[in-house]
Formats: C-alpha cells, structure tokens, sequence
C-alpha cells in the first residue's frame, strides 16, 4: 500500500505568493531580456561554455567520490526526504540530490568532497542553486510546474545512461536527451516531465540561474526571489538536509 503524501501546512503569505505568482510571472516575462520559451539556445548564457569546456573535470571528480565510497547515493538524499513540497512528484526514492548549494545556502560538507567543482560553480553568475540530480533505474518524474520564471535551469549531462533515447526530459511539446559533457537550458515554468527507463543511473549537475531581467521586471525578481528564500519552503528543505547530513555516516 502507497504511503499517503501528507502536504505541508504553509503561511497565508505562502499560499498569496502562490495565487499571485501567475502575474509575477507574467512581469518576467514581459521584462525579460531574453525570449519567453520553454528551450533556450545555451549561447544566450555565456558562462554555460566555461562548464562545458570543464565538464570532463566535473564528471572526473563525481566519479572519484562515487568510487571512494562506492555508493553514487552518498550525501544525497531522496527529494522527498528534503523536501515536503516535492512528495507529489517525487512518489519514491530513486530521485536523489547531491547539493553544493541551494537558493544562495551553501554546503560546506559537500563542496569540500568536490572542491573543483565547486570552485567553478562559485564563477557562475546569479546563481540561486548547484546539485547533482540523480535519477535511478525506472524512476520517472511526473509532469510539474517551477517555482518561478525568474529562473532558468541548466543541466550538465555527468552520467548519461548508454540507451539516451530511453532517458528524457520533455518541456513543453519539445523532448530533450541528456548528452555526456554537454548542457541543455529550458524555463521549468512550463510543464515538464522525466523518466529513466533505463537499467542505468543518469547523473546531471543542475544549475538554478536568475533569468536576466530589466527595469521592473528585476524589482518583481529580486522581491519574489527575497521571499522564497525566507520561505518554510526553503527553509525545511535546507533544515532535513543538514538533519539527514549529520545521521549520515560516509562508509
């Protein structure tokens, strides 16, 4: 029998945001500097071409620590484990996250056991969250919706199962395959889904970045970004994962 999802309780502010967050979304969009669409071109962000130029040491370093200790789950909890607010579209455990950083909330634990990665997240610009989406055999992630327009997300393809076209994403009405060493960038505000239909792991290092933003547009991103990152929404995820951290005993 599945266990039953029970969602967090959230503050009458949270649930405004929440009404409200259609409109601020429609600011960002309007204010963008950039076309409002669901896949983007990885040249309209230059700094992706610095990760791919390093992605072979990204990938060398997470494969040192997934050798070292011989589990590619080390320090890296289920998302549902995290975070309440994923459990609908995390239904079990096969979607882990390895984080350096989320929403401006560095760890420190985890960027000492990858120094050179973290290094080179450190150079990347308006960055609001660095982690390592693992996504093991079978696991498939429903269709949802981000947070926020005034985002955009990047992968880095670090463990690509050999099969690629069993292993997906699809934005929108587009279905993107991961490649090794190579980034994909898309808005997570329109409706995504993913599924790993493979016998193998897929390993991406994901990159939360501010959408670039003018005039009004950057005002409506700067408060709405003020309060997620004050939110219980951030705040518990941040708070299991440093509980789960300490229980943790690296082996």
């Amino acid at each position: 029998m599945q266990k039953k999802i029970i969602k967090p309780k959230r503050p009458f502010i949270i649930k405004m945001g929440k009404k409200l967050r259609p409109y601020f979304n429609k600011v960002l969009s309007r204010y963008s500097e950039i076309p409002d669409q669901p896949v983007y071109d990885i040249s309209v962000l230059p700094w992706i071409s610095v990760i791919e130029a390093n992605a072979d040491i990204i990938r060398k370093e997470w494969e040192q620590l997934v050798q070292k200790y011989q589990n590619e789950s080390v320090n890296a909890p289920s998302l549902r484990d995290i975070s309440p607010d994923h459990a609908r579209i995390a239904a079990d455990k096969r979607w882990k996250s390895f984080f350096l950083q989320g929403y401006g909330l560095r760890v420190m634990e985890n960027c000492k056991l990858m120094p050179k990665t973290a290094a080179l997240i450190d150079k990347i610009p308006n960055l609001n969250s660095a982690f390592f989406s693992i996504l093991e055999p079978g696991a498939v992630i429903p269709p949802h919706y981000g947070v926020t327009k005034g985002l955009l997300t990047c992968h880095l393809g670090v463990a690509v199962p050999i099969d690629q076209k069993k292993c997906w994403i699809d934005v929108d009405t587009q279905r993107l395959y991961w490649v090794q060493d190579k980034c994909i960038l898309f808005d997570d505000t329109y409706r995504h889904s993913v599924e790993n239909d493979t016998n193998q792991t897929r390993v991406v290092l994901l990159f939360q970045v501010l959408r670039p933003e003018r005039g009004f547009g950057k005002v409506v991103q700067d408060l709405f970004m003020m309060a997620i990152r004050r939110s219980a929404f951030v705040k518990e995820a941040y708070d299991n994962f440093m509980k789960i951290n300490k229980q943790q005993i690296l082996h």
